[in-house]
C-alpha cells in the first residue's frame, strides 16, 4: 500500500521507511510506527513517521495494514 496518504498509516502497523541518510541510495528500514510526524493528509515523498526504535523517516511501503 502507498505511504503517501496519511489516512493509510496508523500507530502499530509495520512499514518500510527511507531514513534521511539513505535517501540517495534508497535503502529501506522496516519497523512499527510509533507516531506520525507529518500533519498534512498527503506528501509526495511519503508521510514522515517515528518508529518504535526511535528512527525517523518517510514511509515508502506499508507492509502490514491488518492490525
Amino acid at each position: 500500500m502507498d505511504g503517501r496518504n496519511r489516512a493509510n498509516i496508523r500507530p502499530g502497523i509495520e512499514v518500510a521507511i527511507v531514513l534521511k541518510a539513505d535517501q540517495r541510495n534508497g535503502a529501506l528500514t522496516q519497523g512499527v510506527v510509533q507516531n506520525i510526524l507529518t500533519n498534512s493528509q498527503f506528501h509526495p515523498h511519503g508521510i514522515k513517521v517515528r518508529l518504535t526504535n526511535g528512527e525517523v523517516g518517510r514511509v515508502k511501503e506499508i507492509l502490514d495494514d491488518e492490525k
